[in-house]
Formats: structure tokens, C-alpha cells, sequence
């Protein structure tokens, strides 16, 4: 479990390829924050985020999954969601074994 954010911001959790392309395994970014705008914020902290790790992974709000507003299918059932002050989010890349 992770540490309240402080306040007037939202946990965001990066596992396996985001963790390695932001050096960060957890931060806090500023709330209110519409899911749309999710991957344009981060791409703005880390150059080429989007490209190498965001458009293959997963995202939760608050262990459950969501799709991401503009996909491939143009699905935007979840557009409307916006990410609250102490809610959490993970962004979980594709992990393979071998």
C-alpha cells in the first residue's frame, strides 16, 4: 500500500518498463486531472513515454482497469472520469517470461 498523496494531488504507480523509463516507482501528480489528459501530462515529464511505454500498457483508477479516451478501437467510454485528489493510478506495461 502507498502513502496518501499530499494534498490536491493523486498517486500515480508505475510498474516494470515505466518504473525503468521514469526512474520513479511512485509520485504524486496535481488533482483534479481528466483521464484524457493522463498521457499528455506524462509525456510532458518524460519525452517519448507515450511512444515506448503508455501506448502498450495497462491503467487502473483505483485498482480498476479503464480504457483509455483516443485508443486504437475509439473507445471512449471513460472519458468522462477524472482522476481525484487521492485516488490512485497504475500504469502497468506489458511484462513478459521467458
Amino acid at each position: 500500500m502507498t502513502s496518501r498523496p499530499p494534498n490536491g494531488h493523486f498517486t500515480i504507480l508505475y510498474f516494470a518498463s515505466a518504473g525503468s523509463f521514469t526512474t520513479k516507482n511512485v509520485e504524486a501528480l496535481p488533482a483534479p486531472l481528466p483521464l484524457s489528459k493522463l498521457f499528455a501530462t506524462l509525456e510532458e515529464r518524460y519525452q517519448g513515454i507515450k511512444e515506448n511505454v503508455l501506448d502498450n500498457s495497462l491503467v487502473t483508477v483505483n485498482l480498476s482497469y479503464v480504457d483509455m479516451p483516443g485508443g486504437e478501437d475509439g473507445e471512449t467510454s471513460d472519458e468522462e472520469i477524472v482522476i481525484q485528489e487521492g485516488d490512485e493510478v497504475a500504469i502497468i506495461p506489458p511484462v513478459s517470461s521467458g
